[in-house]
């Protein structure tokens, strides 16, 4: 596994965020000029020396074991999701660029059928830097016209964190921006010499002082399943639940799907948008696609 400055950052990052007090060490260590856990502590927790563990954060080309890592990974308390993620960065982030960077993404056949089977909730198929790649009429209703954005910007992370309108549509805004970020983070730590997802992190970080703390955080986030609460302009309230679906052969493309508990005012509100947009286009098929010759019904490339 190659070493890389962004997995000493990380390991930086994640130690900033422990006190003392996480490690039943109390209050009396001394001084402290700044956050967190000193190196020696970190070492000491993890069975290493202090000279190994400051190479390890000086991001040197040493080649850690894994029962070293797992031990860095316990005392530094990291999650599965920022488990994984320092992985992926000893594993990814010294690969060579590949030339002419990364193929685009088409829709898998299995998840355009799942999307197609879902019914009547909003649904959208997402791939790598969460790029909307498909979507049935009830999710761009719901959340963005898509279909109707450049090509560059039919994205969720970017239409999350710099368009005014999803702040107005999500009432724990701050919350789902900030783990849409984390998840870019995971992204850009498996395939590290991305230059659309480069040019996107660039994007975010010049035009959000949010992103730009985010980003510095070195917060990593991923959730297959959760609830947002949304304030839509044209039915009100909503309460939905989500879940984001992975093929194993493939994990960079998911299928999110959002419902709402059957009999619910939410539940309620969602057929009413349904039927607002049906009225508004004049087609009741429940079918929206991009403008685009080659793609089918519901689904959008979206490399150049």
């Amino acid at each position: 596994m190659g070493q890389s400055a962004e997995f000493g950052k990380f390991l930086k990052a994640m130690r900033s965020r422990l006190s003392p007090e996480d490690i039943g060490a109390g209050s009396t260590s001394g001084a402290r000029r700044v956050p967190g856990l000193r190196r020696e502590e970190v070492a000491r927790l993890a069975g290493v020396s202090t000279d190994y563990y400051v190479r390890l954060e000086q991001g040197r080309n040493i080649h850690p074991s894994r029962t070293v890592l797992e031990s860095v990974a316990r005392a530094l308390r990291l999650s599965s999701s920022e488990h994984a993620h320092m992985m992926d960065l000893l594993e990814n982030c010294a690969a060579a660029p590949r030339a002419g960077g990364q193929p685009a993404q088409a829709v898998r056949p299995a998840l355009r059928h799942l999307l197609e089977a879902v019914g009547d909730v909003p649904a959208m198929v997402l791939g790598r830097r969460s790029d909307v790649l498909a979507g049935n009429r009830l999710a761009f209703l719901l959340f963005a016209d898509f279909p109707a954005l450049p090509a560059g910007e039919r994205n969720l992370t970017r239409w999350l964190i710099l368009d005014p309108a999803a702040r107005e549509l999500f009432r724990d805004w701050k919350t789902v921006a900030a783990e849409a970020a984390g998840a870019l983070r995971l992204d850009v730590g498996r395939h590290p010499n991305d230059p659309q997802a480069n040019q996107l992190v660039g994007e975010l970080a010049v035009n959000s002082e949010h992103f730009r703390q985010w980003w510095a955080g070195h917060r990593v986030a991923s959730r297959s399943a959760g609830t947002v609460r949304l304030h839509h302009r044209a039915v009100g309230d909503l309460e939905l639940n989500f879940e984001n679906l992975v093929l194993p052969d493939d994990p960079d493309q998911t299928l999110r799907v959002y419902s709402a508990r059957p009999g619910s005012p939410s539940s309620d509100a969602l057929a009413l948008l349904g039927s607002l947009g049906a009225a508004d286009t004049g087609d009741g098929d429940g079918q929206s696609h991009f403008p685009t010759a080659e793609a089918p019904a519901a689904v959008v490339e979206t490399g150049e």
